[in-house]
């Protein structure tokens, strides 16, 4: 489940940095292989199909936790975090795809402060990631009291 997870991130991070025509800009699309990068509706397809993926896996493994893991795991303070993180990416996710609805108009002022917390929780979910990664922080571990959680 982690490569899945970690492949997953990495093509959402990848897919909607692309979006903002930086790979264009700076030249990376140019590099042999990567002129996807510069492809709007590739990476925005690619965006959301990921975004599908990251849901799909979400609710799996909430699923299997309440009926399965609960009683054997306990989910770690760095796990509460990367939850909380990931939960506030995918409400703001939601939000701005509801956008794109015909019928549907938010102000622009609202938009904008959308994307700069959806991409703002891209960065700190990243960066708390790579931390956790580094000091082994996992996000959940064996239950060992006593009683159910």
């Amino acid at each position: 489940m982690k490569y899945i997870y970690r492949i997953t991130i990495l093509m959402l991070t990848l897919s909607g940095f692309a979006q903002m025509p930086i790979f264009k800009r700076y030249y990376i699309a140019d590099i042999p292989g990567l002129g996807w990068l510069a492809q709007f509706y590739t990476t925005h397809y690619l965006h959301y199909l990921f975004a599908v993926i990251l849901l799909a896996l979400t609710a799996y493994i909430i699923t299997n936790f309440f009926l399965l893991s609960r009683k054997k795991f306990k989910i770690t303070a760095s796990g509460y975090i990367r939850v909380s993180i990931l939960a506030g990416l995918i409400v703001s996710g939601i939000i701005l795809v509801i956008r794109n609805f015909a019928g549907y108009h938010y102000s622009p002022t609202f938009i904008m402060v959308m994307d700069l917390i959806h991409m703002g929780l891209v960065f700190i979910l990243l960066i708390t990631g790579l931390a956790c990664i580094i000091l082994k922080n996992n996000w959940m571990r064996a239950w060992t009291g006593s009683g159910s959680i």
